[in-house]
């Protein structure tokens, strides 16, 4: 099931931003662990999910191949 507050980055008229994708894999980490926040002793882990994610959705997102 798609996380309804995460929006779709994928567009012909504009790349995702930076910003947007941080905001969209910090809502996936959300999504998965079940923590809005996280605990002090999660926090490394929390925010490196989100970096991974990130680098991640970048390349998927220069990777994919639009229909022209």
């Amino acid at each position: 099931m798609m996380c309804r507050s995460i929006k779709k980055l994928r567009s012909a008229e504009a790349p995702a931003t930076p910003n947007e994708i941080e905001a969209a894999a910090r809502q996936f980490v959300r999504k998965v662990s079940g923590y809005r926040r996280p605990s002090r002793a999660n926090e490394v882990a929390f925010e490196q999910a989100i970096a991974e994610i990130s680098t991640a959705t970048e390349k998927l997102l220069s990777n994919l191949v639009t229909r022209t």
